[in-house]
């Protein structure tokens, strides 16, 4: 990035738990950041937690179509300046989302991968090309420990996230896992150009699951507990600032060691 360079950080699923936490990590760096989540207020209320050294503006997209994204990329522009930074955080859940795996149903399948893993996809083709043209600038793609490992069906018996029973379903894997692999792809094909494509897995953040879950979940840790969003957020802040300019088609693990037992 040259110094005289704005930087702005494209932010999908900027409204959510890591998402909020995102935006305050980068804009304490100084970056302008579009918060785009498909709920609006969501978005305005993550754009609020912006940090006076940065700016941050919402935006409602539907990041599973092709031409909003398109829309939306001209809007940014026109409103705060390309982008320096894409960060596909975006991540869904579906009516039926904890349904056992012998009757998952297949719609339920095939809207989460649309907004998991379609999604990003459609972002790198919108965003990608003008940035490995300027230079200097970064993709970091959310993935999950469960793309990369699969889940401790234990730890989820008795387990409730407000008041609700919860799982880990395999299309959650299985988009994260497909994040991951297309992640790969982005920095193999734009590393001869200077675009930096990378990866940050959270391990579980603490976020209104029942004591039964996260006694069982830090347990698994090397650290004995959950993950704080910020701690996510931090990650991500690095890999697209200068101090990460080496580094492309890595995934930067953050899960309190649960993956390295």
């Amino acid at each position: 990035m040259t110094d005289t360079q704005k930087k702005v950080a494209v932010l999908t699923g900027g409204g959510g738990i890591l998402g909020r936490a995102i935006v305050t990590a980068l804009t304490k760096d100084g970056f302008a950041v579009a918060v785009v989540d498909r709920d609006g207020d969501l978005a305005s209320g993550a754009a609020a937690l912006a940090d006076p050294a940065g700016s941050a503006k919402p935006y409602t997209c539907d990041i599973t179509d092709r031409a909003a994204v398109e829309a939306l990329k001209v809007q940014i522009e026109a409103d705060i300046g390309p982008a320096t930074a894409l960060l596909c955080n975006a991540a869904t859940k579906s009516d039926n989302f904890f349904e056992p795996f012998e009757s998952f149903p297949l719609d339920d399948w095939n809207f989460v991968m649309g907004v998991n893993l379609t999604a990003p996809m459609i972002c790198a083709q919108v965003f990608a090309p003008d940035m490995a043209k300027r230079g200097g600038c970064s993709i970091v793609n959310t993935l999950s420990i469960y793309g990369i490992a699969a889940p401790d069906q234990r730890i989820y018996e008795g387990a409730l996230y407000e008041g609700r029973a919860i799982n880990t379903p395999a299309i959650y894997s299985a988009s994260k896992a497909g994040l991951w692999g297309l992640t790969t792809y982005l920095a193999s094909y734009y590393g001869a150009q200077g675009l930096r494509v990378n990866a940050v897995t959270p391990g579980g953040v603490f976020s209104g699951q029942n004591d039964t879950f996260v006694g069982r979940y830090s347990a698994r840790t090397m650290l004995d507990r959950m993950a704080e969003p910020h701690e996510i957020a931090n990650a991500v802040a690095y890999l697209v600032s200068d101090k990460a300019s080496y580094i492309t088609g890595q995934n930067l693990v953050v899960d309190g060691g649960l993956t390295a037992w």
